[in-house]
């Protein structure tokens, strides 16, 4: 039986290329390389006002402490112990901001 197989493309993939460059520069070659920039997948408009970040912030800090509680109850031994650890954590977070937003009433 015969199978038919495509040609390789004639050109050089240029993205391909240019990408494989990037990488051995930065994993060969780290004295040379530029610093590659950190992604970013979320941010923070300029002008939000201090207001609706401190809200933000205390209600980001709030649903993880009762996320954290409701997984807690699933687990058992360390892994209960971690996240009641972290959930000790984000309660701090939540007093904190609590204190920033009397503050600023």
């Amino acid at each position: 039986m015969f199978k038919v197989t495509p040609n390789p493309p004639n050109q050089p993939d240029l993205k391909l290329n240019q990408a494989a460059h990037r990488a051995i520069d930065r994993y060969l070659n780290s004295e040379t390389a530029p610093p590659l920039p950190l992604p970013s997948l979320f941010s923070v408009a300029a002008d939000v006002s201090t207001e609706t970040l401190i809200t933000n912030s205390y209600e980001t800090f709030s649903s993880v402490t009762a996320l954290l509680l409701d997984l807690s109850e699933d687990l058992t031994g360390k892994q209960r112990d971690v996240a009641l650890a972290i959930h000790q954590l984000s309660e701090l977070g939540v007093l904190l901001m609590d204190r920033l937003m009397e503050r600023e009433a």
